[in-house]
């Protein structure tokens, strides 16, 4: 008799086991990324509205993430597990190109690490993050979500873009690159994507690091400028590092010496080199210098036109194929964009123009 009435306990017990067990495999596989889910949109949705309630959240949690427009369906996992590929390194990160996998559909992102040695704090790096993710042009890389991890590095989403940069457009051999239209095109969104930097937003952001790895293609040659802003992301040594980089690049203002005192001269000077890169493709400055002349471009630009050496000024490629009256109505304007080009690298910063008169003369060019 007791041995009956155990059997019956025990045979009574493994029903609610596995219902039990049901409700576990449940509430770890749905009720738990759900619910992740819902806190990063709740980041996501504050990070608009309440910085500081964002950076409490992040210390709470060690680990969050800030999604923007473009990024809301994204989880922690989704990016941390995402196999990716090293295309860039810095001394203060590393930049991948990685396949995110959700629903079965593949999709390409730019993934910046960011170094925490290098980062600044999180209260300020929350402040940039959060009006940096807001910003929306055509010309503009958008930030599509920010991630923080436990041991604070930093890790930036961006949509891939399958023209690469425009360093690698100018010199992979491309013909496209030695058409006016694509230099011109290209060069009026490289201005408007600059314009709606410093005069189109409530916070003006300097890019900081204009140069022409900073700016991606898309299939239409539609430029887009990355990492404006970037600079602030940055402590001061690691800030330093990326201007001195800029220096031996050849991008940088002379007058600049602290990375912290960039601004919109400094910019409008990295953008005359980025137009000069365009319409000679080269480099600002030459990779394999010789002993006898240091090369910089836009010293060269400059004596080329005290000299009257018009051939020098621009790609002897940019008029093949034109009949003598194109070839006319290509060089006048072709002149005309390295005249401008070269105002925007003035020595002086009191001489280069602001964005706005850049953008107004860029159009008159292109009529």
């Amino acid at each position: 008799m007791k041995h009956s009435e155990l059997f019956k306990l025990i045979f009574g017990l493994i029903p609610v086991a596995v219902l039990a067990l049901i409700l576990l495999f449940f509430f770890f596989t749905f009720y738990l990324p759900r619910r992740r889910k819902s806190n990063v949109e709740l980041a996501a949705s504050e990070s608009t509205t309440d910085p500081d309630r964002i950076e409490s959240d992040c210390e709470l949690v060690h680990e969050d993430l800030v999604c923007f427009q473009g990024g809301g369906d994204l989880h922690i996992p989704d990016i941390l597990d995402a196999p990716g590929e090293v295309i860039g390194k810095s001394s203060y990160g590393t930049l991948y190109k990685a396949t995110l996998i959700r629903d079965h559909v593949d999709s390409l992102v730019l993934l910046r690490f960011l170094r925490p040695a290098c980062s600044a704090s999180i209260k300020e790096v929350i402040s940039v993050v959060n009006a940096v993710g807001l910003i929306r042009h055509p010309n503009l890389v958008p930030l599509h979500a920010f991630y923080v991890g436990p041991r604070g590095e930093k890790l930036l989403v961006y949509p891939f873009y399958n023209r690469g940069n425009l360093s690698e457009f100018i010199r992979d051999g491309n013909a496209e690159s030695l058409k006016w239209e694509i230099i011109y095109k290209i060069s009026y969104g490289i201005v408007k994507g600059l314009d709606h930097l410093h005069t189109g937003l409530n916070r003006q952001i300097i890019h900081g690091n204009l140069k022409s790895k900073n700016i991606l293609l898309d299939s239409n040659y539609q430029p887009y400028l990355s990492d404006y802003g970037l600079h602030l992301l940055l402590n001061p040594t690691a800030g330093q590092e990326m201007l001195k980089t800029s220096a031996a690049q050849g991008y940088k203002a002379p007058e600049l010496i602290k990375m912290k005192d960039v601004n919109e001269t400094t910019d409008i000077y990295s953008l005359g080199v980025v137009v000069l890169e365009l319409l000679t493709g080269k480099e600002p400055i030459d990779p394999n210098p010789s002993h006898s002349r240091e090369f910089y471009l836009p010293d060269v630009i400059r004596s080329a036109i005290l000299d009257h050496q018009i051939g020098d000024l621009y790609h002897p490629d940019l008029l093949t194929d034109l009949n003598s009256e194109q070839k006319l109505i290509a060089e006048d304007r072709i002149l005309k964009l390295v005249q401008l080009a070269i105002t925007c690298c003035s020595p002086s910063p009191s001489l280069r123009p602001h964005i706005k008169e850049v953008l107004r003369k860029l159009k008159e060019i292109g009529k």
